[in-house]
């Protein structure tokens, strides 16, 4: 068995993204959340068309932050810390809970196993990121707000019921139904997937916390670049700087 805290498999174009902090019911600390954002990263760059988000232990997709020792959850989303122009379906089993929603409210598709609970327990706990606003946006806003504020549970067949899944099927068979999703997509012309999925993105209303998350991938992106660097060594050098856009 892996010892990677996110292992990658690539099946036939389709990436196969796995959470394996198992012991811990995937709590997402730190270094899980760094993990999962650089093979998020990976899909993004590599060839691979579909990715499909799933855990290695079905006592829980993820239980949510790992309070003592938290990622920031926005560095590690899809299309909010990390730039995901390619579908991406999450495959989710036992529990789904606060921060572990957030990823699934940011893929394009979901697959539950009949065994799924979705909770976000933020109120109860007094702390929020507010990533979870834009839910209100994707499925219906009292179910949304009876959701978050309530903070009373979903199953797999009422979030089905409600469009935050798109199918349900016994937990033995939840793999195979997101590869059939997978494999369907992979065969779809990459370049429109991509610009429809853009185009979605821009039609659903962003809460303040997505904005923001996805504002400070874009300047983290010019801190990191050796752009930045070349600036800097120009200025000390007192020559033109060569910038390359990287």
């Amino acid at each position: 068995m892996s010892t990677e805290l996110v292992t990658y498999e690539s099946i036939d174009n389709i990436a196969i993204i796995t959470l394996n902090r198992a012991d811990k019911l995937n709590a997402l600390d730190v270094d899980l959340g760094e993990a999962l954002r650089g093979a998020l990263q990976r899909f993004q760059a590599g060839g691979d068309k579909v990715g499909i988000l799933a855990s290695s232990n079905s006592r829980a997709f993820s239980v949510g932050a790992d309070l003592r020792n938290p990622g920031e959850i926005w560095r590690f989303t899809p299309s909010v810390g990390v730039e995901v122009d390619k579908p991406l379906i999450a495959a989710v089993d036992g529990f789904v809970v606060g921060g572990a929603v957030v990823l699934v409210q940011f893929c394009d598709l979901c697959v539950a196993a009949e065994t799924t609970v979705f909770s976000y327990p933020e109120a109860k706990v007094g702390v929020s990121g507010g990533l979870i606003s834009s839910l209100a946006a994707r499925i219906p806003h009292k179910i949304a707000m009876e959701f978050v504020l309530y903070a009373s549970d979903l199953t797999a067949q009422r979030a089905y019921e409600v469009g935050m899944v798109n199918k349900v099927v016994p937990a033995d068979q939840l793999m195979d139904a997101a590869m059939d999703y997978a494999r369907t997509l992979a065969q779809h012309a990459p370049m429109v997937l991509s610009t429809l999925k853009r185009f979605v993105s821009e039609v659903i209303n962003k809460g303040p916390s997505e904005l923001g998350g996805i504002a400070r991938r874009s300047t983290e992106a010019i801190l990191d670049s050796q752009d930045r660097l070349e600036g800097i060594a120009s200025f000390k050098e007192k020559r033109a700087p060569k910038f390359t856009g990287k």
